[in-house]
């Protein structure tokens, strides 16, 4: 696999949160992610990603290998990923065995993305989660003994994941920081950054990533996941319209983090540096009809240094969710023929 270029167009996959959107219950928005993987299956999407987050009202993903779980059951071919676990927040080998019993099920259709981040607040992490602050110090060394478990290489004699060895599942490292880079690189792993929410060392991170690759027994050659929102619509007026209130929806819910707030404190937020901080984490972000988003994307898997586009489509309900898969599989000429399969497959 060589280096992408502009005359090849980088694997689209479609990272789900599970998104209760207003006036929704958990339980229609699990409803959605099903929807979403059949339609992204239909449309030739290579897989989704399901991300682990706790104690965040309008997010309902807080248990990836549950959802995994649920959703191949209504699939039939389309990869189902972990993006991802939070491995500080868990146990090496209850991860091999929940994603082991996955591979199981779905055989060559499951990956595992890791990070280090609690995927919460504070609060949540040192009392409901129980997790020492501390944790993901030992996140390198979490790495290789979740990996060993799926190897059926145990480093404790006498326990074995069951199931999970011998499965090998997929193992990729999720970061937004020059360390997921230089830990992807020493390890010889899939690298994913999470540009789609913090874009700031994307060209960094990927650049020193790909000039300092290991090849190990499972990845000869470095491969690189970039995220990117895409918001789309039949006109680039209605484009830019949803964007601006998906915009207004994410700083009410992060600074309201379940308190209410009225639309005119919410365009005050909009208006301070506070809000502005916010809105620059979507700083990556394709707007528009199938023109617009193809034209940006191809820059960006350029900036990125991207084998494949993590995409995380901006809307405001189910409808206009499912318009923007459409609209950006026709603007990527998507082949439900070409799936992504292994790391670093073409």
């Amino acid at each position: 696999m060589t280096e992408p270029t502009s005359t090849s167009r980088a694997h689209l996959s479609v990272l789900d949160f599970c998104t209760i959107y207003e006036g929704e219950t958990p339980q229609a928005s699990i409803e959605h992610s099903v929807d979403l993987a059949q339609r992204a299956e239909e449309l030739g999407y290579s897989r989704i990603w399901y991300t682990e987050h706790h104690n965040m009202p309008s997010i309902s993903s807080s248990s990836p290998a549950v959802l995994i779980a649920h959703i191949g059951a209504k699939t039939n071919s389309i990869r189902l990923g972990a993006g991802g676990v939070m491995l500080p927040n868990h146990a090496p080998y209850v991860i091999a065995e929940q994603f082991g019993t996955l591979e199981e099920m779905y055989p060559d259709r499951i990956d595992l993305g890791l990070g280090r981040a609690p995927g919460t607040d504070a609060q949540t992490l040192g009392r409901a989660l129980r997790r020492d602050f501390n944790a993901a110090e030992q996140f390198p060394d979490d790495v290789r003994e979740l990996q060993a478990y799926l190897a059926d290489k145990s480093p404790i004699p006498g326990v074995q994941a069951v199931p999970g060895a011998g499965t090998n599942v997929p193992l990729y490292i999720l970061g937004s920081s020059m360390f997921g880079a230089s830990l992807a690189a020493k390890y010889g792993l899939p690298y994913a950054f999470a540009s789609h929410f913090a874009p700031t060392h994307l060209e960094q991170a990927t650049r020193y990533y790909r000039e300092n690759f290991q090849p190990s027994e499972v990845l000869a050659e470095p491969y690189v996941i970039a995220g990117v929102n895409v918001t789309g619509a039949k006109t680039k007026e209605a484009a830019d319209e949803l964007f601006e209130q998906v915009c207004f929806n994410r700083v009410r819910s992060m600074v309201g983090r379940g308190r209410y707030l009225t639309d005119e404190q919410v365009e005050q937020i909009v208006a301070s540096p506070q809000g502005q901080q916010i809105l620059d984490m979507l700083s990556y972000s394709a707007i528009g009809t199938e023109e617009h988003i193809r034209e940006y994307l191809t820059h960006f898997q350029e900036l990125a240094s991207a084998d494949e586009l993590m995409i995380s489509v901006q809307a405001t309900s189910r409808e206009t969710t499912l318009e923007g898969l459409d609209i950006l599989a026709r603007a990527w000429e998507l082949d439900p023929a070409r799936t992504a399969g292994r790391p670093g497959s073409n």
